[in-house]
C-alpha cells in the first residue's frame, strides 16, 4: 500500500517547520494559508476534496476556510470541540493574538470561516476515509489522531512531539492554554496501542523508529515538565537552547524554534503547573 506524500508547506519560506500530508486528495493538516500557494502546487493536479484535522491550531488549520472557499465540495473533519472555533475563529484569533501580536499576519495569513456545512463532527471511535479516529488530548483538549490501517501511517499532529530532521531529538510542543501532561501520556498508549508502521509528525515529517519516537516523547514530557517546574521563563529557554544546540545544526534549529518558539513552551507548561496547583489548594 503507497504511503501518504509529506508536503513541507514552507512556513514563511523556510523548511522543515509544517509539513501536511495527502492521500487521494485528503489533506491531514493543511497548514496556514500563508503556505497554500506551495500546497497546491506541489499537489499539482489533485484536487483536495476532505481535510483531516488533528486539532485547530492556526499552524495545522489555519487555512481551512480559505482552502473550502477555493474548491466548493471541500469537507472538513475537526473534533466537536474544534468545530465551532472553525465555523466562527473569532475567539481563536483573540486568542492567538496573545501569543503571536503584530505577527499574526505575517505567520498566518487570512483566517477564514468554514460554513458549517462542510464540517464534520468527530468524538473518536469513528472511522473515516480509511482512518480510525482516537480522541488524543494532552497539547489540546481538542486533538485527534487518525490511524489509516492498509498503510500502517498515523498521523498523529502535535501528539508525538517535533522533531526536526536530520536530529532525532525529539521535544513535546507545550504552548498555552490547554497542555495536560497526564492526558498526553494517556493518549501515546492510544497511539501505541494502534502499532503503527510510522508516526506522520505535523513538525516534521513521518518516521518509521515509532517505538523509540513514543519512548522519546514520554521522556521528554517529563524532563520538560520538571524543567518548566523549577525554571523561570529564561532559565528554561536557555537550557532548552543549549540542548538544541548539542542535537542539531544551526539552520535546523531555526526550522524547530520557528515550529515551537521555546517562551511558548515554557508557558503552556507554567500554567499547566499553576492550575494544579489552584485545583490543589481549591
Amino acid at each position: 500500500m503507497a504511503v501518504s506524500k509529506p508536503v513541507d508547506v514552507m512556513h514563511m519560506g523556510r523548511d522543515r517547520v509544517i509539513c501536511a500530508f495527502e492521500r487521494d486528495g485528503v489533506i491531514v493538516d493543511p497548514g496556514p494559508s500563508t503556505g497554500i500557494d506551495k500546497l497546491l502546487d506541489t499537489l499539482g493536479e489533485v484536487e483536495p476534496r476532505v481535510l483531516l484535522l488533528t486539532h485547530i491550531h492556526l499552524d495545522h488549520a489555519g487555512g481551512s476556510g480559505v482552502l473550502c472557499r477555493r474548491f466548493p465540495e471541500l469537507v472538513v473533519y475537526v473534533h466537536e470541540r474544534g468545530a465551532p472555533h472553525l465555523i466562527d475563529p473569532s475567539k481563536l484569533l483573540k486568542s492567538a493574538a496573545r501569543l503571536y501580536g503584530e505577527n499574526m499576519e505575517r505567520l498566518w495569513g487570512e483566517v477564514a470561516p468554514v460554513d458549517e456545512s462542510r464540517v464534520r463532527i468527530l468524538r473518536g471511535g469513528e472511522t473515516v476515509e480509511g482512518c480510525r479516529v482516537a480522541y488524543t488530548p494532552g497539547h489540546a483538549s481538542h486533538h485527534v489522531s487518525y490511524f489509516h490501517e492498509d498503510s500502517g501511517e498515523a498521523f498523529v499532529g502535535d501528539t508525538a512531539g517535533v522533531r526536526i530532521p536530520p536530529a532525532g531529538f525529539t521535544v513535546p510542543p507545550t504552548p498555552p492554554p490547554d497542555i495536560d501532561l497526564d492526558a498526553w501520556s494517556e493518549s501515546l498508549d492510544t497511539i501505541q496501542a494502534w502499532d503503527p508502521d510510522a508516526l506522520c509528525l505535523t513538525h516534521f515529517g513521518a518516521y518509521r523508529d515509532v517505538g523509540e519516537q513514543i519512548e522519546a516523547m514520554r521522556r521528554g514530557l517529563s524532563e520538560h515538565g520538571e524543567l518548566a517546574r523549577n525554571n523561570d521563563q529564561a532559565g528554561f529557554v536557555d537550557a532548552l537552547r543549549t540542548r538544541l544546540s548539542e542535537h542539531m545544526d544551526p539552520e535546523s534549529q531555526r526550522s524547530f524554534e520557528q515550529a515551537a518558539p521555546p517562551d511558548q513552551l515554557y508557558q503552556g507548561l507554567e500554567r499547566y503547573w499553576r492550575k494544579r496547583e489552584e485545583a490543589s489548594a481549591a
